[in-house]
């Protein structure tokens, strides 16, 4: 990764309906405009998501989604919808960054964010990396959240399952979801870690100590899990299938998909169907990787295609 960097700037965008939204500036102020979409929804930008560009060829925007990171309300559910996070990129584009056009890199739940944009936006978008496909396709939902993963993963499943009782199970992420909007505030944090460390405990090929506990802060673990747990409950708020079904309004837009073979979250089965719909689109299924972008072949494949794109 290129070495760590602060923000030249940084500060709030008020949208005006209830959320602050946290962003900041890095790199070159005359680099080539790429924008950073992180997943989720609602994990929230790291500082490690910096070192993925050349800071001498790029003009860096990273902002943390509706409800999370350094964003505020924490854990806000109210307007925030897909198209709220698309109407916020708009203004970002033109009243931070001062861009007519951008790169848009996005992984995970990133990816799904970067083709919603860019299908509503396609002149506005210069290029697309995305890794870890995701679509928020029902099947995509069931595999990893009711079952699919649960088959590769039975130890761990058992914990995403304890909080939920058996006579409920058959619909776990409305299970989930009436407790993350619930009154009761343990009952929540409690169902906040499971559904967080369910992820944190499968999001790598290899077996990692990644737990939703170490992030030491239960405002982060509920800003993820809830949030997360609110969009796909909400199918996204967006029309099943759409994000393939509109694929060829990206046929003019420079693409690279990065996909780990062995993604258990975001399976390959959801890049390959975008590869098919975007043939123009270069395909690097990564032999020996799960979801994580810091696994090393997903991150060398990252690295690449941004110092690829900074030439264009």
């Amino acid at each position: 990764m290129y070495p760590s960097i602060e923000p030249y700037k940084h500060g709030y965008l008020d949208s005006g309906d209830g959320h602050q939204i946290y962003w900041e500036l890095c790199g070159n102020p005359q680099g080539k405009p790429v924008v950073f979409l992180h997943g989720g929804p609602g994990a929230g930008c790291s500082p490690h998501h910096r070192q993925l560009f050349n800071p001498e060829r790029y003009n860096i925007l990273l902002f943390d989604q509706r409800g999370c990171g350094r964003s505020k309300p924490t854990a806000s559910l109210e307007n925030n919808t897909t198209q709220h996070l698309i109407a916020d990129m708009e203004r970002l584009r033109k009243e931070i960054l001062d861009t007519d056009k951008w790169l848009v890199f996005g992984g995970s739940w990133g990816s799904t964010l970067a083709l919603a944009y860019a299908q509503t936006h396609p002149q506005q978008v210069t290029g697309l990396i995305l890794r870890g496909i995701f679509t928020l396709r029902k099947k995509e939902i069931n595999w990893f959240y009711q079952e699919g993963a649960s088959f590769v993963f039975p130890d761990k499943w058992e914990n995403y399952l304890a909080p939920i009782p058996e006579d409920e199970r058959d619909d776990l992420v409305s299970a989930y979801h009436r407790r993350l909007t619930g009154e009761d505030e343990e009952e929540m944090l409690r169902c906040a870690y499971a559904w967080a460390n369910w992820e944190g405990a499968t999001i790598s090929l290899l077996e990692t100590d990644n737990k939703a506990l170490s992030f030491g802060d239960k405002n982060a673990v509920l800003s993820f899990a809830r949030i997360e747990n609110h969009y796909f409950v909400n199918a996204g708020f967006m029309e099943e299938g759409q994000l393939i079904h509109n694929a060829d309004r990206l046929a003019n837009i420079p693409t690279v998909i990065i996909q780990g073979r062995y993604d258990m979250c975001t399976p390959s089965q959801t890049a390959w169907d975008l590869h098919k719909v975007m043939p123009h689109a270069e395909l690097h299924l990564i032999p020996d990787a799960g979801h994580a972008f810091n696994e090393p072949g997903i991150l060398s494949a990252l690295l690449a295609a941004t110092d690829k794109f900074a030439t264009l």
